[in-house]
């Protein structure tokens, strides 16, 4: 029976057939109708693989998706009529992908700010942005600015609202003017106080020519913020009345370990050359004038002959890793940039170590900071260089660098100049700081901040001894050693407390620091005739006629400070931070030793109301604060009593020496005197600076639009200064005093916007901007001017430009109105007191050389592994003092055979021996619009090469142009320029004379992530 019954099932039956056949058919049907897809997820930051990330099949009934792996890698099955992913992570920007035909997928997914809440980093701590109450901006490294960069100021221009850096020249790492909110001091002390991973940096001079931040390495840098109003600041204390930048490095992030490797070669050309006269065009005007033309029969462009084609290399490596206990980053770069100029480079060497370890549950923490920079920078003599580009006779020839023509008249070739003549700096540079920190109980934790900053420099001026029949020199040489050294202690304990809807911050703490500063100079001259043996490692004993003589200073400094903070928020809606801070300077008198400066801040998050909840704003958020700050950057002893000691045959030590017997006939007889150079003032108290500020943060459309503005009011007063004394028989000529009544103000409106694309689309881009208006104003000024910037040379030396005078912006031009040329071919001024004669007393304030308003505008673009942003830059309502025109293109340089612009001939009727008399002639529009930098680049991933991704994570090509165009009004090489002299420390601005030219850079580079 039971064969029988299985032979039944197992017979052939109709609709067995058509039941099997059906399955078949659909099985075949579904697997038509689907297909496979696979794909990669990274992080847009860094390229680095992310894990567990959700893939799904967007409107699909069935809920197909997929995990990401360990390797950030996906595959799913999806029905034919699939049409999109959505891709989506907590913490970052969900993606919809369109599949089309695609069957491979590269996805890389940007943090969301909106769920992460972005940290900043404050005073002595980080915050949640949403919690800031002070004015702070800041800068990621992906928003830098792209090029040849050799200091942090660069990164940083054009890209916050509020903050002014103005490059001095356009020297490879030129000393930049970074103003915050406006110049709030008559000295030089205006500069930000800069603090690297929890350092504060001393803006003493190191001794180098160039700017003294060139020692950090760009690469190494995740991120820079700027502390600018006073709430902000002011647990920094005297040093932050100018504001703070803090920057910050890259540290280890947790995951796998990476390596990083980028280089770049570049290409940097004359940004805009002079419209000097060619050499037929200057034969044709030096005989129109009626000069006498010296011609040597050449055709020589000496701004071609004196620049170069400067090449720029740049690499960099680094290892960073991260685990729950430790984490590091460490590494190496190498920049070698060449000058514009011939004979003009900079190198950097520079080595960086971060880590972090913790123990016991993440209860004692240690973070390790070390860097490590040689930099070694080598000028040509500069302001001779630019007068011969620019002055220097067309048709005289000029050779090559190797045989150089001899000039007539005694003159030597420039060339010949770049042989004999050198200036080199070496310095090297240490930075090491250790920081533990215990959480003593719950939520109270102690941290030691311990570090040092050694600095030394090295530096030789010299020209090699020549005989020539064309030009003779003994020869010299100027070594001078300058020694730097910064040490810092600091205690702070904190305690954090949260209880239900309050939640605060309590930190107090102690900082001591001591600065010294040790410079010695040397000076050497008359060295063997034509020895090929230069100066530096020549014989130098001192001699009869050529005496060696060796000056040296040395200055130590101190300062110690207790503060506290207050950080309050009561359900994340209403937030208070009140801080104080006492500061106790050695550079003033025991009676004022110390200087309290207090600050308050409030803010109201207004979207966290329950009546906003239906607003069309993601964030809304007011502020507002109110601050003192301190400033004693000021000369070191001023309080302290100083006089000289001396006898000599020479001023001032001959002054001091008398005969007080008659039989005293030598200088030997005579006995040593003193003269007093400088009163003690124990009453000198601090600079202060008054700052109010009202905020509003805001962002709608999904956070796709966001911007800030900011108002804020400036004063600083109680201003210090160098004075000649009221009472004629002082025994001083001058002494410092704080200045009564005496007020600088500055008072602004800041304004940042940004909108983005679409996060899920293909195509994504960003805009943006932002814009300064600052009104600056000296107040209650008792003097009728105090000059900032002085001429030099032309005749003219020491005569005012521009200074400070009473109801006008610092940095005003005061001088005389040019009216034209007059009959007997001589400047005419107008006479403003009409009493018919000219004088002092016609002199007028002609314009300002800070700008009333500053701006910047960006564009970022990506596609598909291609991303292009472009950065523009701009001033306007400044003017400039044009010193090249008074002291070079004259009509009577040219009636001499010395070459000049157009600017000579303006006047057909003009003397040749009209005088250059300082006035608005040559005053000029500042206002510009810059190209700051544009830069293309396209990614690709390993799965675009088919590639396994443990061979990299990440490679990206890039081209960069920098300083591409500028539009301006100004005729020197560029109008973003400060060359002028200081006078007594008093800072000048806006002044161009013989400026190192701006170039055009084209960058070609690649970065690899292992």
């Amino acid at each position: 029976m039971m064969k029988s019954r299985l032979m039944s099932v197992n017979k052939f039956h109709p609709l067995k057939v058509v039941l099997i056949a059906f399955f078949y058919f659909s099985f075949f049907l579904s697997n038509a109708q689907e297909r496979v897809i696979n794909g990669t997820v990274t992080d847009a930051e860094n390229g680095e693989p992310l894990i567990g990330v959700t893939v799904i099949v967007k409107d699909s009934d069935s809920n197909i998706g997929a995990i990401t792996d360990i390797d950030g890698k996906f595959s799913l099955r999806v029905p034919a009529d699939a049409d999109k992913l959505l891709v989506s992570s907590v913490g970052f920007n969900s993606q919809e992908i369109t599949i089309g035909n695609q069957t491979s997928f590269d996805v890389s997914l940007a943090a969301d700010i909106s769920e992460l809440d972005e940290i900043v980093v404050v005073a002595y701590g980080e915050q949640k942005k949403s919690d800031v109450t002070g004015a702070i901006s800041s800068t990621k490294s992906e928003d830098f600015n792209k090029g040849v960069v050799t200091n942090p100021g660069q990164l940083l221009q054009g890209k916050v609202a509020g903050v002014n850096v103005t490059n001095a020249s356009g020297e490879p790492g030129a000393s930049q003017n970074i103003i915050i909110r406006g110049v709030g001091s008559l000295r030089s002390g205006t500069t930000p106080l800069f603090v690297v991973d929890g350092f504060l940096l001393d803006n003493t001079s190191n001794g180098v020519a160039n700017n003294p931040l060139n020692f950090l390495n760009p690469n190494d840098i995740a991120s820079i913020e700027v502390l600018k109003d006073a709430s902000a600041a002011a647990l920094y204390g005297s040093r932050a009345s100018n504001g703070v930048v803090v920057i910050t490095t890259k540290k280890g992030k947790e995951g796998s370990s990476q390596i990083s490797f980028s280089a770049s070669t570049a290409w940097s050309s004359v940004a805009n050359e002079m419209d000097v006269f060619s050499a037929d065009e200057f034969r044709r005007q030096v005989v129109a004038i009626g000069g006498v033309l010296d011609d040597a029969g050449g055709n020589t462009d000496w701004q071609d002959v004196l620049t170069q084609t400067g090449k720029s290399q740049d690499y960099s490596l680094s290892l960073s890793g991260a685990s729950d206990e430790f984490s590091y980053f460490a590494s190496v770069g190498v920049q070698q940039q060449e000058g514009i100029l011939n004979a003009s480079e900079l190198e950097r060497y520079s080595g960086k170590l971060n880590m972090s370890q913790s123990a016991f549950d993440g209860r004692v923490n240690i973070d390790y900071n070390v860097t490590a920079t040689r930099t070694e920078n080598l000028r040509p003599a500069i302001t001779s260089t630019i007068a011969d580009m620019l002055n220097l006779n067309p048709t005289f020839g000029a050779g090559s660098e190797s045989n150089p023509e001899f000039l007539p008249e005694g003159r030597i070739n420039p060339l010949l100049r770049n042989n004999l003549y050198s200036d080199e700096a070496f310095n090297n540079r240490l930075i090491g700081r250790i920081a533990p920190s215990v959480e003593i109980l719950d939520g109270l934790t102690y941290k030691l901040n311990l570090g040092i900053d050694y600095s030394i420099t090295n530096r030789y001026v010299q020209n090699r001894s020549a005989s020539l029949s064309e030009f003779s020199q003994q020869g010299s040489l100027n070594s001078i050693t300058s020694e730097n050294t910064n040490r810092l202690v600091e205690n702070t304990l904190s305690y954090n407390f949260v209880n239900g809807k309050h939640s605060a911050t309590l930190l107090a703490g102690h900082s001591y620091q001591q600065f010294f500063a040790f410079f010695k100079s040397t000076n050497q001259d008359g060295f063997d005739e034509g020895s090929p043996i230069d100066p530096l490692y020549s014989d130098h004993n001192s001699t009869d006629l050529f005496i060696t003589t060796v000056n040296s200073t040395a200055e130590r400094n101190e300062l110690q400070s207790f503060f506290g903070r207050l950080d309050y928020s009561f359900d994340s809606k209403y937030l208070f931070t009140a801080t104080m801070r006492a500061d106790g300077s050695s550079k003033f008198g025991e009676n004022n030793k110390y200087g309290y400066f207090p600050s308050f801040a409030a803010g109201w998050n207004i979207t966290n109301e329950a009546f906003f909840a239906s607003s069309v704003f993601n964030n809304l958020k007011l502020r507002a604060s109110w601050g003192q700050t301190g400033n004693q950057e000021i000369p070191s002893k001023i309080t302290e009593l100083s006089f000289l000691v001396g006898k000599g045959a020479n001023p001032p030590q001959s002054q001091l020496t008398y005969p007080l017997e008659d039989d005293q006939l030598t200088l030997d007889d005579y006995p040593i005197g003193i003269a007093f150079t400088r009163l003690p003032n124990e009453d000198l108290q601090w600079e202060v600076s008054n700052q109010t500020n009202i905020g509003l943060d805001f962002a709608l459309l999904d956070y796709r639009l966001s911007g800030t503005v900011d108002f804020f009011y400036k004063v600083s007063d109680n201003v210090i200064l160098e004075i000649p004394p009221a009472d004629p028989i002082t025994p001083t000529e001058t002494f410092w005093t704080n200045i009564p009544g005496l007020e600088i103000e500055n008072r602004g409106l800041e304004i940042a916007l940004e909108y983005s694309s679409d996060p899920g689309s293909d195509l994504k881009w960003s805009v943006g901007g932002n814009l300064t208006r600052i009104n600056n104003e000296v107040v209650n000024s008792p003097f009728s001017v105090l000059t900032t910037g002085s001429a030099s040379g032309a005749g003219q030396t020491g005569a005012t430009i521009n200074g400070y005078i009473n109801g006008e912006p610092i940095g005003a031009f005061y001088m005389r109105t040019f009216t034209g040329i007059g009959d007997d071919g001589l400047s005419q001024y107008a006479d403003l007191n009409n009493d018919q004669e000219l004088t002092d007393d016609d002199r007028s304030v002609v314009g300002s050389a800070l700008p009333d308003l500053t701006y910047a505008f960006y564009a970022n673009m990506g596609y598909k592994g291609f991303d292009f942003s472009v950065n523009f830059n701009g001033v306007s309502g400044n003017e400039i003092y044009n010193h090249n025109r008074m002291e070079l293109f004259t009509r009577g340089s040219l009636s001499t055979s010395n070459n000049t612009t157009d600017f000579a001939v303006e006047f057909p009727d003009e003397s040749n021996t009209n005088s250059n008399i300082i006035s608005t002639r040559y005053i000029e529009d500042g206002s510009f619009l810059r190209l700051n930098n544009a830069t293309l680049g396209y990614s690709i991933t390993p799965a675009k090469l088919g590639l396994n991704s443990a061979a990299f994570t990440n490679f990206r090509f890039y081209v960069t142009g920098q300083n591409l165009f500028v539009i301006t009004d100004y005729s020197g090489f560029d109008p973003e320029v400060n060359t002028g002299n200081s006078i007594s420390g008093i800072q000048t601005f806006g002044i161009d004379r013989l400026t190192y030219p701006s170039a055009r850079t084209f960058l070609i580079g690649f970065t690899a992530n292992f």
